[in-house]
């Protein structure tokens, strides 16, 4: 496969003084070829004032980002919008930090102009519900399947959330991994990276913090055959599978893909082929440039990296990439101080 690489279009004006800082930004299409992108932006990650940020594209020009969310005294995190027709879904998180935020939604049926006031996504539930980073995915059955994760104080889980009413109910389902098992691939640990923060316990190497995968990011290749990619603190990207539409899964398993530690997202396009964006760096927590496009003609099983976006040093990170018939639409965090669009033409 070949991308034809285009020229990168920022969604703010160089030095501009909206907010200081900016992350994690979610892309979908509207009718007419029209864009539509949030993120969250406020002093830096986690302070009381960071609301949800969109931006929307007028005969294909990007307008100026308006906030739109705001939950007084709590950070807004990680918003992911799901568009279909008219109407245009955002979930995003709230609360003081990761291992404490709970899921939001709002829908707009006015091609996102307007918004019902958010609602809890599924109330009473303290779990952070619902899509985490990357967008969620129509499958065959017309059920709605979201990518979630947790992150507590010990450990990173994975789950998906499934919905067949559009949004309105979700039943959840866990994506089992072993905290102990220490998988390699090429002969390389993928626990490597965490030796500083790990101790023994009878003689297995056991991180007490912050170990395990969240973030996942979804495909369905054949009827009820859904996957997901993760990120890992492994030094690897994980993976699981699932032949029953998500209500079970493989245990999460090390790929050959090298994972700092940081978002990925991936697309399936019309033919079956598989676009992957993440930082090509291995290592717990390690740098996030460049950050790159991969490629995968046979669902997953070997890639192929097709596209270097940045190379320079810097953080490059949290890539959100969807697709239509002839292009791919990919946005992320530039320096925490832009959301860069890329619109690249599949030849």
């Amino acid at each position: 496969m070949k991308l034809i690489d285009s020229e990168k279009r920022f969604l703010l004006p160089q030095g501009h003084t909206l907010f200081n800082n900016c992350h994690a930004s979610s892309i979908t299409t509207l009718p007419g070829g029209e864009l539509l992108t949030a993120f969250f932006a406020g002093l830096r990650e986690g302070e009381r004032d960071v609301g949800i940020w969109l931006s929307r594209t007028e005969n294909g020009i990007w307008q100026m980002p308006v906030r739109l969310l705001a939950e007084d005294g709590l950070a807004c995190w990680n918003p992911v919008l799901h568009g279909a027709g008219d109407k245009v879904w955002l979930f995003y998180k709230v609360g003081a930090s990761v291992h404490t935020w709970v899921t939001r939604w709002t829908v707009s049926s006015d091609l996102g102009r307007n918004w019902a006031l958010p609602l809890a996504l599924v109330p009473g539930d303290t779990l952070p519900r619902g899509p985490v980073r990357n967008k969620l995915i129509v499958l065959s059955n017309g059920e709605w399947i979201a990518p979630g994760s947790l992150e507590t104080e010990a450990v990173w889980d994975c789950f998906v959330d499934i919905s067949a009413d559009l949004g309105r109910s979700w039943s959840k389902y866990d994506v089992p991994i072993d905290h102990r098992q220490h998988d390699t691939v090429a002969n390389v640990d993928p626990w490597e990276g965490l030796a500083a923060n790990a101790l023994w316990e009878t003689d297995v190497k056991r991180v007490f913090k912050w170990d395990g995968v969240i973030q996942p990011s979804l495909w369905e290749s054949a009827p009820g055959r859904v996957h997901m990619l993760m990120r890992s603190t492994r030094g690897f990207i994980y993976r699981s599978d699932s032949s029953d539409y998500g209500r079970s899964w493989c245990p999460a398993y090390a790929t050959a893909l090298p994972n700092n530690n940081s978002g990925i997202d991936v697309v399936r396009l019309d033919d079956g082929g598989l676009v992957l964006a993440y930082n090509p760096v291995a290592g717990n927590w390690g740098r996030r440039y460049p950050i790159s496009l991969g490629f995968s003609s046979d669902n997953g099983a070997n890639w192929t990296k097709i596209l270097d976006l940045e190379t320079e040093e810097g953080e490059f990170s949290y890539p959100a990439i969807i697709a239509d018939a002839s292009r791919l639409h990919l946005t992320y965090t530039w320096n925490r101080k832009n959301i860069v669009y890329q619109q690249l033409p599949l030849a």
